[in-house]
C-alpha cells in the first residue's frame, strides 16, 4: 500500500512518528550492508579433511576467524534479514576459484555483501587432501549486519 494512502488512517502524531521510526529502521539496516568489513589475518592451517562436507567445517572456522566483529553472539530471533545459500569453491592452494549463490536472500543488498565478505577472506585452508573442495553454507544475517552459518550456529528462537 503506498505511503500517501496511508495518510487518512494516520490521523494521530504518535501513527506518523511510528512509521516515519519504521522507514528509518529500515534505511539503517541497508546502510549496515554498503560497507564490506576488512577480514582479519586468519592462520592458514592446510585442512585435512576428506570430503567435502568435512571441509565445509574449516571454512566456516575460518571465515568465523575473519570477521570474529561480526559473528552473531547466541541464538539468532526468529526473523532474519537475509538467509542465503552460498556455494565457495577453493583449489589446492585455498584460493577461491568460484562463489555462487544458490538461494539468494530476500534483502538484496546482503548478497554482494556476503560474497565480497567470503572473496576478502581468501585464502582459505588448502584442502590437502582433496586438490579443491566446495564448501556449501547456509548465511543467516541479522540486521545489524552479524551473521551465522548454519555449520556452526548457535541456533535460532
Amino acid at each position: 500500500m503506498p505511503f500517501v494512502a496511508l495518510l487518512p488512517r494516520l490521523k494521530r502524531p504518535r501513527s506518523l512518528a511510528l512509521l516515519a521510526a519504521g522507514t528509518l529502521l529500515a534505511v539503517a539496516a541497508q546502510a549496515q550492508f554498503a560497507m564490506v568489513p576488512a577480514p582479519l589475518p586468519a592462520a592458514g592451517q592446510p585442512s585435512e579433511a576428506e570430503t567435502d562436507a568435512a571441509y565445509r567445517q574449516d571454512a566456516a572456522r575460518h571465515l568465523y576467524a575473519s570477521y570474529p566483529m561480526r559473528i552473531y553472539k547466541g541464538r539468532m530471533p526468529p526473523l532474519l534479514y537475509g538467509v542465503m545459500i552460498v556455494d565457495t569453491e577453493v583449489d589446492a592452494q585455498g584460493q577461491i576459484i568460484d562463489v555462487r549463490v544458490r538461494r539468494p536472500p530476500a534483502a538484496a543488498e546482503v548478497g554482494p555483501w556476503v560474497v565480497s565478505m567470503i572473496r576478502r577472506a581468501a585464502p582459505f585452508p588448502p584442502p590437502a587432501k582433496l586438490g579443491k573442495a566446495v564448501s556449501t553454507d547456509v548465511w543467516r544475517v541479522h540486521k545489524s549486519g552479524h551473521f551465522q552459518l548454519d555449520t556452526l550456529t548457535e541456533g535460532q528462537n
